[in-house]
């Protein structure tokens, strides 16, 4: 039986283990220099990209490594169990806090994220549980602050092939050119590719959330773009608390308890079969998960990384699937469309959402940005949990 949300809360903080020593890689030369407030960014942060950048992990060979990675056992507590509900500490220090939506997303203004304290930190973890995205514009952060803040909210994901900030493992690249330059030949042919009929695989609209294949994947996510195009290039979510609650009772029903199957982003050779083609790594989580803080029900699916239930043929399988995914991407009124302006921050929880972005610039300006990925707890579905609108006692 799956753990309940304050069996979860109760268990002691695992040690945010140091992982940086742990990385073998190297730097190329060969990639173009960043866009110039990329540049004058690292150079405030003393990251020398001259002489290397970025940094390129070396790639596992067979999933069954990959499988392996960040996979022993922990405990995980969410610090937005610690917060303040009124969130007094974040609020009253800022100029201004705007809802976006009325499902997803708030900005807050006259806060750098590199000066919070403690309490404010857990409070901003429990405002992105309820509100699934939250934004700070005009944001001085370095890469190496960033990623201090991201191990409040838990251990720091180091991407087995991500390019990375030279020097500091964890933060990962936002940028087409460190991707072109990977060494993967299929990924390079369809940047080198895309064009505006194409922004994504046919029959794909680019929407996902982040390492699910992970045994314990994100749950705060932090982006911070530093260089952007001045039109276009917005990023939109899509909340799956509100997903859930679009679906019928007795749909909702059929649905919890099930478990997804979900897969990597990248494949890699079996090491018990070397001479099969490449394949993907799967694990099996909640079709349907429980955040830990607000202790809602949300969706746990994405078109581009689920691909089966648990239990079901393939065929019924796809029928569920294929439907939960329209609901997810269709639904305009659960979504947020973001547009980006240089120095911004967005902090989203992965658990509870999915997100693409709009290629309408069709690569003509080169957006960099650093990602922080936080670890939180093993995707878990309590079933005395309730939905959003049920637990706010907002009706049908």
């Amino acid at each position: 039986m799956a753990p309940s949300v304050s069996e979860i809360q109760e268990q002691p903080a695992a040690p945010k283990v140091d992982v940086i020593q742990q990385i073998k890689g190297t730097v190329k030369k060969e990639v173009p220099l960043p866009p110039a407030p990329a540049r004058a960014r690292l150079d405030k942060a003393g990251i020398d990209y001259r002489e290397g950048y970025p940094f390129y992990p070396e790639k596992p060979k067979y999933k069954q490594e990959v499988a392996e990675i960040r996979a022993e056992d922990r405990s995980y507590v969410d610090p937005g169990t610690r917060a303040d509900p009124e969130k007094k500490a974040l609020f009253g220090a800022a100029k201004e806090v705007k809802n976006l939506t009325r499902h997803i997303g708030t900005e807050i203004v006259g806060l750098q994220l590199k000066d919070l304290n403690d309490k404010q930190k857990d409070e901003l973890a429990l405002l992105i549980a309820e509100r699934t995205v939250v934004f700070f514009r005009d944001q001085d952060i370095s890469p190496q602050e960033q990623r201090k803040l991201g191990e409040h909210y838990g251990v720091i994901e180091v991407h087995p092939q991500a390019p990375q900030v030279t020097g500091v493992p964890g933060v990962s690249l936002i940028w087409d050119e460190a991707q072109k330059h990977l060494g993967d030949p299929k990924r390079a042919n369809y940047l080198t590719g895309r064009n505006f009929r194409l922004a994504y695989p046919s029959g794909s609209f680019g929407w996902h959330t982040d390492l699910v294949h992970e045994p314990y994947p994100p749950g705060v996510t932090h982006l911070h773009q530093d260089s952007v195009p001045e039109v276009g290039g917005d990023t939109l979510w899509a909340s799956g608390y509100s997903a859930y609650d679009k679906l019928s009772p007795t749909f909702r029903k059929l649905l919890d308890g099930l478990n997804g199957i979900y897969r990597s982003a990248h494949q890699y050779l079996d090491k018990e079969n070397p001479d099969a083609p490449p394949s993907f790594v799967e694990r099996v989580h909640p079709l349907v998960r429980t955040h830990p803080v607000t202790g809602w029900k949300s969706l746990f699916v994405n078109r581009s990384m689920t691909v089966g239930i648990e239990g079901l043929d393939k065929a019924e399988s796809d029928a569920i699937l294929n439907y939960l995914y329209d609901v997810y991407e269709r639904n305009v009124d659960i979504q947020l469309r973001w547009h980006w302006t240089p120095g911004t921050s967005a902090l989203w929880d992965n658990r509870i959402s999915i997100h693409t972005v709009s290629w309408d610039y069709e690569g003509e300006f080169g957006r960099h940005g650093t990602r922080v990925s936080s670890l939180a707890e093993k995707p878990f579905f309590d079933p005395s949990s309730k939905s959003r609108r049920e637990a706010l006692g907002l009706g049908p």
